[in-house]
């Protein structure tokens, strides 16, 4: 995903006032890390631009949990060459998870060596000093913190959206699961204060802000770092009780640390979304233990259950893998079994890839890609059915929907979200974007809903 941070501030031509952009690979975490950074930057008196060709900081903020995306980085740092060489005076920098290992570092220092500045998770809040700094000096500037130190609050923030936002209730991860890379980019599990979250949101909800997601690594272990414990589940009830936001959604969960608690306070908080991401990546217990997700098939299983039980109308989706090492026909079969009996709305599926510096790059039976991509293909013939017939039931129903934007191809039509996290289409007036509207469905397909605003 390359997505690039947008703002309301125009640039004075009169004064050369400088530009920035961002471009940002991987998860939400790293999206709100890039408006976080766009924050630092606008209060530097810098504005966003589109214009690669003449703007006068670039920044890449990375992602290191898939090869494709890392790839694209390199591809993407390859063609700044040549427009450093005729703009020497433009500042290039490279930040997130990539820049967390020293292999990497190394090979930009080497390669890429008009680059101007690499950091990474931990010290993004230094990012006006690296720039002061280089300014000065002209020279490479790489500071890159191995472990993430206090939490920093109160930095500005440009965000994407004026009517949805991010907030970080929790940082780093405890899990080590066998195949990623994140608490090695990432480090230790850290929980914000819950009084800082909560004035966060505070703050977000007397700006006109509907919707805000909670992220985290894994959400559900939030508060265990903290000295007086908190539940994930006590601080919803706290976020719920704030006025003027309508929506609460959260990721990622981690299905060891799901509970009854939880899945009540889901289901008793009438902001929190009836969606629930809670990845389940394998459904051999072989491969679950291997992969260190420390649950089986059938506790996944009695949580879907429970979450059906309690919250009738919700959700769920998920995250596969196809692949992992020692993967057989069998172990596959246990993956489509949980498929089916689950009947997932929507997946992230992945082909695995071996990550540099996990424990399971080293692991032997190493799955052909060949075999790969013929589960693979298997997997989506049978999610893609069970994905069009959960969305088959919306059809004759009346949803609310939060409007996000306009169709790139048609600007009659918009495109918005149900509680549940469905994409719908409609036609309508843009001057509905951030508002909550209800539409009635008209046609499902196997990714989104088409509808009609609901005038009654």
């Amino acid at each position: 995903m390359n997505n690039k941070i947008n703002s309301t501030q125009t640039v004075d031509k009169t004064k050369k006032q400088k530009t920035y952009l961002i471009s940002t690979w991987g998860c939400q975490m790293n999206e709100h890390d890039s408006e976080k950074m766009a924050g630092m930057l606008d209060g530097m008196g810098y504005a966003c631009t589109d214009d690669i060709q003449h703007t006068d900081l670039i920044i890449y903020n990375t992602c290191l949990v898939r090869e494709n995306a890392e790839l694209k980085v390199y591809g993407n740092l390859g063609e700044l060459k040549a427009l450093k060489r005729d703009r020497p005076d433009l500042i290039i920098a490279v930040s997130g998870c990539m820049m967390q290992k020293k292999e990497i570092r190394d090979i930009i220092k080497e390669k890429y060596s008009f680059v101007d500045i690499m950091f990474g998770t931990h010290n993004l809040h230094k990012l006006p000093q690296f720039i002061a700094n280089h300014n000065q000096t002209s020279k490479m500037i790489i500071d890159v913190w191995e472990e993430g130190g206090e939490i920093i609050e109160g930095l500005p923030v440009q965000r994407k959206y004026g009517f949805k936002a991010f907030v970080n209730i929790m940082y780093g991860c405890n899990n080590f699961c066998s195949y990623c890379i994140v608490p090695y980019t990432r480090g230790r599990e850290r929980s914000r204060n819950p009084k800082d979250i909560v004035n966060e949101v505070i703050k977000l909800s007397k700006e006109g802000y509907k919707e805000i997601t909670l992220l985290g690594q894994n959400v559900n272990s939030y508060g265990k770092t903290l000295e007086n414990k908190i539940s994930f589940a006590q601080l919803l009830r706290m976020i719920d009780k704030i006025e003027g936001i309508e929506r609460i959604r959260f990721m990622t969960s981690h299905p060891k640390d799901l509970s009854e608690e939880l899945i009540l306070s889901m289901k008793e908080c009438t902001s929190v979304c009836e969606h629930l991401h809670l990845p389940f990546q394998a459904g051999s217990n072989r491969i679950l233990e291997i992969m260190n997700r420390k649950y089986t098939k059938e506790k996944y299983l009695e949580h879907v259950n429970k979450l059906k039980k309690e919250i009738p109308n919700i959700s769920i989706t998920t995250d596969i893998i196809v692949g992992f090492p020692g993967e057989t026909e069998e172990d596959f079969e246990d993956t489509l079994d949980v498929v089916r009996k689950v009947g997932f709305h929507s997946a992230f599926t992945f082909l695995y890839s071996v990550r540099e510096g996990t424990p399971a790059e080293k692991m032997e039976n190493q799955v052909s890609d060949d075999v790969k991509r013929k589960r693979f293909q298997m997997l989506l013939d049978v999610l893609h059915p069970i994905n069009y017939e959960a969305n088959k039931k919306y059809e004759g129903k009346v949803v609310e929907v939060l409007v996000e934007d306009t169709s790139k191809n048609n600007k009659k039509v918009l495109s918005g979200r149900t509680r549940t996290n469905k994409l719908v289409h409609f036609e309508g007036n843009k001057d509905l974007i951030g508002t909550l509207v209800n539409v009635e469905i008209i046609k499902a397909k196997t990714w989104t809903l088409e509808g009609k605003i609901n005038e009654k």
